[in-house]
Order: C-alpha cells, then sequence, then structure tokens
C-alpha cells in the first residue's frame, strides 16, 4: 500500500461529500439479497442501492411500480446484514412518498428502523421538497433523483432519454438547486444528457451519481443483475456488461442435469 494512503472503514455521506471535492469518483451498485450485497461490499464498492429495480429483477414485474414497503424493507434487512463497509441507500416506493409528507417520513422511520440502512432515496424534486424536509428533520440522510423517474413512467409513456427539450433540462437544473438546497446528501441522474448532466454536476456542492448520464458526474451506478449479464433482455446503450453470467450459470445447469442423469453425479468422493 503506498505511504500515508488511509484505508477508510465505513463510507459515509460525509466521505461520499469528500470524494466529490478530491475528484474521487464514487463507485454503486444495486444489490437485493445478502450474498450479493457481500460479495460487491468485499470487493469495495462505495455505495448499494437497494433499489425497488428489485420490482423488475427480483419480482419479475414489468415496472418499479406493484413493490411495496414491506417487501423493501425485507430486501434492505438482507442487505444490511452482508455489508461492513458500503453505505447502504434503500429506495421509497412508489405511493409511499408521493403527495403525503406524514406518510413519506413514516415511511422513511420504518426502513431505517427495521433494517437498519443509512439513508433513503427518492424521485422528484420541487414536488417532493415537503417530503425531503419532513424525512431530513428525523435526522435521515436523503438521496435525490432526477431525470428518467421509473416511479413515474406512466405520466412519461416512455423510457426515452429526459430533458433533452430545453424547458425540461431548464426545470431539472433548477430541481437539482432545490434538491441541494433542501439538505439531499447527494442525488442520482438518470438517462438525461451528458452535457447536461456535466453541467448539473458542477453547479451544485453535492455528489452526482450517473446511470446514463455520460462521465462528466461525480459517480456512476449500474442494476448488479444487468451488469453482471445475468439479465439479457435489457440492453440500453449506456450498459456495459462486465460478465456473462447468464451464459455461465446456463452451462453450469446443464452440466449438473447431464451428471445426473448419467449417474456421473455424486461419484465415490461425493457421498458418506
Amino acid at each position: 500500500m503506498p505511504a500515508g494512503k488511509k484505508i477508510i472503514k465505513k463510507i459515509t455521506t460525509h466521505v461520499l461529500q469528500e470524494m466529490k471535492q478530491k475528484g474521487e469518483k464514487i463507485s454503486m451498485l444495486t444489490a437485493y439479497d445478502y450474498s450479493m450485497a457481500h460479495i460487491i461490499d468485499n470487493a469495495g464498492i462505495d455505495v448499494i442501492l437497494v433499489g425497488d429495480s428489485a420490482s423488475n429483477v427480483m419480482a419479475g414485474n414489468e415496472t418499479t411500480l406493484p413493490i411495496t414497503l414491506d417487501q423493501m424493507i425485507y430486501h434492505a434487512t438482507s442487505v444490511v446484514r452482508a455489508v461492513d463497509r458500503a453505505l447502504i441507500v434503500v429506495d421509497l416506493p412508489f405511493g409511499s412518498y408521493q403527495g403525503n409528507s406524514k406518510e413519506a417520513l413514516q415511511s422513511a422511520i420504518r426502513i431505517m428502523k427495521e433494517s437498519g440502512a443509512h439513508a433513503v432515496k427518492l424521485e422528484g424534486g420541487q414536488e417532493v421538497k415537503e417530503s425531503i424536509e419532513r424525512i431530513l428533520s428525523a435526522g435521515i440522510p436523503v438521496m435525490g433523483h432526477l431525470g428518467l423517474t421509473p416511479q413515474s413512467i406512466y405520466k412519461f409513456g416512455t423510457y426515452t432519454v429526459r430533458a433533452k427539450e430545453q424547458m425540461e433540462a431548464t426545470k431539472l437544473m433548477e430541481d437539482a438547486k432545490i434538491l441541494e438546497q433542501t439538505g439531499c446528501f447527494a442525488v442520482v441522474l438518470e438517462k438525461i444528457p451528458a452535457k447536461l448532466a456535466e453541467n448539473v454536476a458542477s453547479e451544485i456542492t453535492i455528489p452526482v451519481i450517473g446511470i446514463g448520464a455520460g462521465g462528466g458526474v461525480d459517480g456512476q451506478v449500474l442494476v448488479l443483475h444487468d451488469m453482471l449479464g445475468i439479465n439479457k433482455e435489457f440492453s440500453p446503450r449506456f450498459l456495459r456488461r462486465y460478465a456473462d453470467l447468464y451464459g455461465s450459470m446456463t452451462t453450469a445447469v446443464k452440466n449438473y442435469i447431464k451428471d445426473v442423469k448419467t449417474m456421473d453425479f455424486p461419484n465415490k468422493n461425493e457421498q458418506y
């Protein structure tokens, strides 16, 4: 290890702020269960998002809307048990915070108390400002989310790139500043033009994490199952697959089936 290099035992919101100030990029991945969370935490990931994308990749739903607060707490609790180093952020699911700041606070409190996670994330800007303020009043850190907001898919009607038009780009910048001023410790920007994302990251002092938002932001997040090549159906431009686990796992299962059928497994060394 280079002389003077400091080992960070635990990632906190303060550490993320320091990383932005130093120009050190923030790595973030989703996880929904103990085994996967254990692997990526040991590998050195900075932030783990217990995303409402569990609705898609774990439960097979078409959108993120069906997942419940109880289900999010279940996934978050599993992740928390596995993690020693990473900051754990949990999505507030659809219907648990919109339009009712008291419900937003209760939802966030349940996540923190029952799972042991470190922060919550919610989608939106000005329209959720009151909910963010309520949650922060309880001492719960909040991460924002702007751009493509999957919980609003039926409003947008498409998963296309957001904020390409000037009016929407201006609102996104305003919302990012509102999130910063309200007290969010970071914000995710999803599927927006790279130049706009870079401008947002330079205009606000809190870390900006991108997904499909180019390289000019303070960090990146991907859905773990997409990045590992477990999910083969989803292939947006921004996704880089770092493995083909779908192929590897399929081959392993086929080899197991063959060995069972031919009585090659178990052999004499694999029995008592």
